[in-house]
């Protein structure tokens, strides 16, 4: 999920990645053997890192703000010193394609996490497995991100910067209908139902929206909810589609009703994902999906928000984790000074002091409620879905579900507002698998 355009949507919308087979063999230690905690912080597990090295970090504009207030933090801190360079969002890709072939990657560098399987298998990160392992907070760090940069039982890059699907709800319009503002959807009926009360105030309200031609706008927002319900969009390793589900029909038939009845206001059919914030922003939607980090965004513009995880059609709840990851370059001649600063952006005092003090989405499981989140609700809800969410897993994930020519671009547009829903779900299947299993 690239953040390309304004925080609005920039982490739920495809870049277009060139499709490269490049091979670079590891130029540094695999990570291997004992490592202590060293200035990373307690319980870092930095190898000892020498002190006064400089550390080249690369990431893209869309992820600046975030890294930047960590490499502040990191270099008023420190003896290391680290130097970040970013670039636009839509030249990214090819600026690291092209350094990869010429070895000259800088120390670490960040990547959306859909594309994270890609790099981790071509063998552009160093192995961190063990270096990972050594840390006491191990088992608290996003697991979705862990899975998504993790090749052949070995892991590559860790999470760095976080963004999670939730249910947005206008309180001020919950009561005009009618409605308990503390009583949020716990199924998507009820979701339904909400928004159908909210859509009968009339004039310019709605009751609910959606990027409805934005492929990566609707994955973000409904597959946790197939996610909720016990179903997959796709096979484990990423090749073969299941969209043409029990789950997925049962979600598809609802998001299909909301917009056939006129609760979905009608501009969703085009919406790119150009618009998708400012929907929400005037204040006449009463109930929507979309990404963490419009919180803000919202909150700024006097609209009186809730927040709900995503719940499934039958109950239960999940969220599709999006953001980057950070790995250290296979050719980087400072691996355990790279470490060391990517093991002290996932340790406490980083987190919460850092990322939760601007109010961003953390990295860690068991900081869920820390100092900064509890002063609002709506952010202690953010976090703790972190830990039931999902990434999915997919080598030519770009291709398949984010360019706007994807066969899952066709597959949702058809699926909401086609003639057949089970048609849409049933040819969707059959060209996302064939598009999946064209790996480069």
């Amino acid at each position: 999920m690239i953040r390309s355009r304004p925080r609005a949507v920039r982490r739920v919308l495809g870049a277009v990645l060139a499709t490269f087979a490049l091979t670079v063999s590891a130029a540094c230690s695999s990570g291997g053997g004992s490592h202590t905690a060293g200035s990373g912080g307690s319980g870092s597990g930095s190898g000892g890192a020498a002190k006064g090295v400089t550390i080249t970090l690369w990431t893209r504009a869309a992820t600046q703000s975030q890294t930047q207030a960590l490499v502040d933090a990191y270099n008023s801190s420190h003896a290391n010193h680290v130097v970040i360079t970013s670039y636009p969002n839509d030249q990214y890709p090819a600026k690291i394609a092209s350094a990869a072939g010429a070895r000259s990657l800088p120390d670490i560098f960040t990547s959306d996490v859909v594309f994270a399987p890609n790099y981790a298998a071509q063998g552009l990160w160093t192995d961190v497995s063990s270096r990972f392992a050594s840390l006491s907070f191990k088992d608290k760090v996003a697991p979705s991100f862990i899975k998504a940069a993790t090749n052949g039982g070995k892991l590559f890059a860790v999470p760095h910067d976080l963004d999670l699907s939730v249910m947005y709800y206008n309180k001020t319009l919950y009561k005009q209908a009618g409605l308990d503002p503390t009583k949020p959807p716990t199924t998507l009926a009820e979701y339904a139902a909400q928004a159908r009360a909210v859509a009968k105030l009339g004039g310019k309200v709605h009751g609910t929206y959606e990027g409805g031609n934005c492929g990566g706008c609707i994955e973000f927002t409904t597959w946790p909810s197939i996610w909720a319900d016990g179903g997959q969009v796709m096979n484990a390793d990423g090749t073969t589609s299941s969209i043409d589900s029990p789950q997925a029909t049962a979600v598809y038939q609802i998001y299909r009703s909301l917009f056939a009845d006129g609760t979905m206001a009608p501009g969703a059919k085009q919406e790119d994902g150009t618009t998708w914030l400012s929907a929400l922003q005037a204040g006449e939607i009463g109930i929507a999906p979309g990404p963490s980090s419009w919180l803000n965004l919202i909150e700024q513009k006097g609209v009186d928000i809730g927040v709900a995880p995503i719940p499934g059609v039958n109950g239960g709840t999940s969220t599709f984790v999006g953001g980057d990851v950070a790995g250290i370059s296979a050719t980087s001649k400072n691996a355990d000074a790279a470490w060391d600063f990517l093991s002290w952006c996932l340790d406490d005092q980083a987190q919460v002091q850092v990322v939760a003090k601007l109010h961003e989405i953390i990295a860690r499981t068991d900081l869920a409620q820390n100092q900064y989140a509890v002063k609002d609700p709506n952010v202690v809800t953010i976090n703790q879905v972190l830990a039931k969410g999902q990434t999915p897993y997919a080598l030519n994930f770009n291709a398949t579900y984010n360019d706007p020519q994807s066969p899952w671009t066709t597959t949702l547009r058809g699926a909401f507002f086609g003639p057949s829903l089970a048609g849409a779900l049933s040819s969707g299947q059959t060209a996302i698998t064939a598009s999946l299993k064209q790996q480069g």
